[in-house]
């Protein structure tokens, strides 16, 4: 089950369970669209697999399996941003 991550492990902005704006890899990487914009080939920075859309979780399925609280903030990603 993805963790839903609840921030951008590059800038560290808070991501709404429910943005549609918010992408993810296969490890879950969470990044906001700002940021997974900048990445060169559209590829996570940490394990340079593609980013996708982070699938939304229902209200009702977050209140039996809620999203993490645990933030992943790495600010030496915003170093790696192409442009």
């Amino acid at each position: 089950m993805l963790e839903l991550r609840p921030n951008c492990e590059s800038c560290d902005q808070d991501l709404a369970t429910d943005s549609p704006d918010v992408w993810i890899c296969s490890f879950e990487c969470t990044w906001c669209t700002d940021c997974a914009a900048s990445f060169a080939d559209n590829a996570c920075p940490n394990d340079k697999g593609n980013l996708v859309s982070r699938p939304i979780r229902t209200a009702e399925k977050l209140t039996e399996f809620p999203a993490s609280t645990t933030r992943v903030h790495n600010p030496e990603l915003q170093v790696a941003k192409v442009g």
